[in-house]
């Protein structure tokens, strides 16, 4: 088992459990994913937060920023500045299916997103 958190988020991966080996969290809210619902996850949030470094450097320092991305069965958002940002996520998967929506204020998004892409390591 793998499990990391810090300020505002945990993230978990037992290989054992199946099949919702991965768990991931907020405050106040944790939810169970598949380890397929878990890496298409990280790949998406992978993807957004480059389209974030791309125009990051183009913004000014009091301008705000919203990028939403939709993958299947994924919907993000990040919302903030150039440094800092909240991440939402939506999972809508096939009809008869469980649904899922988080967040992860400013002080958390990015200590989620790294440690998702560790643990999974980059798509």
């Amino acid at each position: 088992m793998i499990q990391q958190e810090g300020v505002g988020w945990r993230l978990a991966w037992d290989g054992d459990r199946q099949p919702f080996s991965v768990l991931v969290g907020g405050d106040g809210w944790a939810t169970e994913l598949t380890t397929g619902e878990a890496e298409a996850l990280r790949d998406a949030v992978a993807d957004l937060m480059a389209q974030h470094a791309a125009v990051a450097d183009q913004l000014m320092a009091e301008e705000a920023i919203e990028l939403e991305l939709e993958r299947q069965p994924w919907w993000l958002a990040i919302e903030g500045d150039r440094h800092r940002w909240s991440l939402r996520v939506m999972l809508s998967p096939s009809p008869g299916q469980r649904a899922v929506e988080g967040c992860w204020a400013p002080d958390s998004a990015l200590g989620f997103t790294q440690a998702l892409q560790q643990l999974f390591g980059q798509p």
